[in-house]
């Protein structure tokens, strides 16, 4: 996979096999690791108030997707995406 830019479209498999549409929101990297905010392709196009539920994931030095591990990075990677987001 090529390096994964924002507003990127990919297709990601949940725990029961079923893929779904994401699209990446935002991007940061924290101490050497780069990590990305997506949501739901058709959450996004819902013309709805309801928030929509944001995912965050890891990216590799070969640039595949996995998910964050611990609770500690989880927040950090969290609280950095926050501060992104409200700027905008």
């Amino acid at each position: 996979m090529g390096e994964i830019e924002v507003g990127e479209v990919f297709t990601i498999s949940d725990e029961s096999k079923e893929e779904q549409s994401v699209e990446v929101l935002a991007k940061v990297t924290l101490e050497g690791t780069d990590y990305v905010a997506v949501s739901f392709v058709q959450d996004l196009q819902a013309e709805s108030d309801d928030d929509i539920d944001l995912f965050f994931l890891k990216i590799d030095d070969d640039n595949d997707l996995s998910a964050i591990e611990s609770d500690e990075e989880f927040d950090r990677v969290s609280e950095a995406f926050d501060a992104i987001l409200d700027e905008e």
